[in-house]
């Protein structure tokens, strides 16, 4: 059965109609487990990526943070003996792996998002490619996240497509994607509290003060959808919101794209198309179990993105 957000049980325009203006759309993806092939949208999937051009790499090295380190080969088998496959879960990580950062580390995929099947794409002229990478190990500066990278691409391009990508020789498993199908579905959110005008924000802030029930859907519940999604706003519970000014221009940036560890955002997520809606279908884990936002430069496609983890 194909995901569905299900109605929200709050419609927050006709509590606030000047929300309106400051409505925006997301593209909720819905990852599954799957097979996707380059020809697919997917999370962590094969790319439709050019033979001819080099994969890209980490040389980060020593700067790295090790932090429960593993090969590709070992974060398979451990799922696999997981979801039920046959063997013993023992002996997966093999000996001390820390010397290996010091390799080049393959970036591992995360996304390719197709223009035809999501509402929300943005990518500079005619291109109709989104992908996203990232080097499978904490960086520092990156607030201990991995750090991704960003490509759009034109697919008439790409006449002779990669076989086989190259897999890192080290990774931490919560930050290698199992391979998923998506179901794209567009949906409307409106921005965190915090960052609407003062006027609106203090409506908002007193209709939840207001109420007395802990169990009573609010705004906070409905403004932002969790889970893997491209476009739409943050949610900024974690830190409260933070300036994300474009570093080589100054322009405020906006959310291009959500890596989640959980599609939900709480035991009983508005949110979730059915009861049993998994909660880390992709294997990814955040930090303690947040997102990581991948922020872009409306000036510019060419501006370098920035990440914020909530």
């Amino acid at each position: 059965m194909t995901p569905i957000t299900p109605p929200l049980p709050l419609d927050v325009l006709e509590l606030f109609p000047d929300l309106a203006g400051h409505a925006a759309t997301a593209t909720r993806l819905h990852p599954r487990p799957g097979a996707p092939t380059i020809a697919d949208s997917s999370i962590g999937g094969p790319l439709l990526w050019p033979a001819d051009e080099p994969w890209p790499v980490c040389e980060d090295g020593g700067h790295h943070y090790v932090f429960q380190l593993s090969t590709p080969a070992a974060v398979h088998r451990s799922r696999a003996i997981i979801a039920g496959a046959s063997g013993e879960l023992n002996d997966l990580t093999g000996q001390d792996l820390g010397h290996l950062i010091e390799q080049p580390i393959s970036l591992v995929p995360v996304a390719q998002l197709y223009r035809r099947d999501i509402p929300d794409y943005t990518g500079p002229g005619d291109t109709d490619l989104l992908q996203v990478l990232w080097c499978p190990l904490d960086h520092p500066e990156e607030g201990y996240n991995p750090r991704p990278r960003v490509y759009w691409r034109r697919t008439a391009d790409i006449t002779s497509p990669l076989s086989t990508a190259p897999e890192p020789l080290v990774v931490r498993d919560d930050y290698l994607p199992a391979p998923c199908v998506v179901h794209p579905e567009q949906v409307v959110e409106y921005p965190y509290p915090d960052l609407l005008p003062e006027d609106l924000q203090a409506l908002v802030t007193a209709s939840e003060e207001d109420e007395d029930d802990d169990e009573v859907i609010g705004y906070f519940e409905v403004s932002q959808a969790p889970g893997f999604k491209v476009g739409g706003h943050a949610n900024w519970s974690l830190t409260d919101p933070a300036p994300m000014d474009c570093a080589e221009c100054g322009t405020p940036m906006t959310l291009l794209f959500t890596a989640a560890s959980s599609e939900r955002n709480g035991r009983e997520c508005v949110w979730a198309p059915s009861e049993d809606t998994p909660f880390t279908p992709t294997g990814i884990t955040i930090g303690r179990g947040y997102s990581l936002y991948v922020f872009r430069c409306p000036a510019s496609f060419g501006h370098p993105t920035a990440t914020a983890m909530q």
